[in-house]
């Protein structure tokens, strides 16, 4: 018994000062430099990073705008224009769904791109499906695919060949996070799973994986590291449907899923930044430099229009104000002079009947 108590103790030892060795001697840092002991006093690590620490951004933008945070600095050399920004995501999300469906992996639309199926990409008309705004393309998939993608295409090159004449060549990277095999937001720095690059230009699709990371307590339901969750039955079973002429899946409750996302205005507004929905063609077509000056122009004045009637009904009530302050004042004044007079006439006829009563006490007398 007593080798047994002592074996015990010096096992217990033995992982104290093994855990004790393990606290860093240098400052810890984060990807931008920063310390993280910074204001903090120093614990020890046993054999666990704290949940803040995680593991460092893999995925990275040039910034500098908020264009610039649609690029992957590996590829970027420069802002696109207009047309090329819609013709790189008009064939990088061919080749995407074309590879997903020569691979048996399933994929879905998702966020804005669902949104831009829902409204010009449901019909059979070729037109673009695509929002012509939005500069995100998003998809989805499950983690089980995301862990198979990881495991047998991570940085596969894909040549892609357009069935147009002449045909569009290019050549796309899918690149798989290695911090997807962390199915919760972490420290928040690699919410993105995956990329699929266009590797001429750094323009993307952002690939999320979906997992239910609460099975025991949240039964059913699917989430993503930036908290969007989704029912079994709001996903399951998967539409077919066709977008920018290539097969593509949305899930099942495509509606409801929009509407708790976008709110019920997204299905219904028509236009919407610089473009304007036209019900015949079914496209979101660009307004002209014309018109979005014209509508400006019309917006500063109905605005101007706007705060010069604020400012005039302003005016009116502080006029009104005084004239009843005046007012209040006036009846004031004269119901302090109502007062005083009818004072003045109380003290006369006091006056009065004390003369009075006095001649009647000398003619008794």
């Amino acid at each position: 018994m007593r080798l047994i108590q002592t074996a015990i103790i010096l096992c217990t030892l033995l992982c104290f000062l093994i855990d004790a060795a393990s606290i860093p001697t240098e400052p810890r840092k984060r990807a931008d430099g920063k310390s993280l002991d910074r204001g903090r006093r120093r614990r020890p690590a046993f054999g666990r990073r704290k949940k803040e620490e995680g593991l460092p951004k893999y995925f990275h933008e040039p910034g500098g705008s908020e264009l610039g945070n649609h690029y992957d600095s590996r590829f970027e050399h420069g802002i696109q224009d207009y047309a090329d920004k819609q013709d790189t995501q008009l064939h990088m999300l061919r080749a995407y769904l074309t590879f997903f469906n020569e691979n048996h992996m399933e994929t879905w639309l998702a966020h804005g791109t669902l949104l831009g199926w829902w409204w010009n990409g449901k019909v059979p008309a070729p037109v673009p499906a695509m929002l012509p705004w939005d500069w995100d393309i998003d998809t989805q998939v499950s983690g089980s695919t995301l862990a198979y993608m990881g495991e047998h295409y991570n940085q596969t090159h894909y040549d892609y060949v357009s069935n147009e004449d002449p045909p569009v060549k290019r050549t796309y990277l899918l690149d798989v996070n290695p911090a997807a095999v962390e199915r919760e937001r972490g420290n928040g720095l690699n919410i993105i799973d995956a990329r699929w690059i266009d590797t001429r230009n750094g323009l993307y699709i952002d690939i999320t994986g979906l997992s239910e990371t609460h099975p025991d307590d949240q039964p059913g339901v699917w989430s993503c590291k930036n908290y969007h969750r989704y029912h079994t039955t709001d996903l399951y079973p998967m539409r077919e449907t066709m977008y920018e002429g290539v097969i593509a899946k949305v899930p099942y409750a495509y509606d409801r899923i929009l509407t708790q996302e976008y709110q019920e205005k997204a299905l219904v507004l028509t236009d919407y930044e610089g473009h304007r929905w036209d019900p015949v063609v079914k496209e979101w077509l660009k307004k002209s430099d014309e018109e979005i000056a014209a509508e400006k122009a019309e917006k500063e004045a109905k605005k101007k229009e706007k705060e010069e009637k604020k400012k005039k009904d302003e005016e009116e009530k502080k006029a009104r104000h005084e004239r009843k302050q005046a007012q209040m004042r006036e009846k004031g004044q004269k119901d302090k002079e109502n007062e005083e007079k009818k004072a003045e006439a109380r003290r006369l006829k006091e006056q009065q009947e004390k003369m009075k009563a006095s001649n009647t006490e000398k003619e008794n007398d």
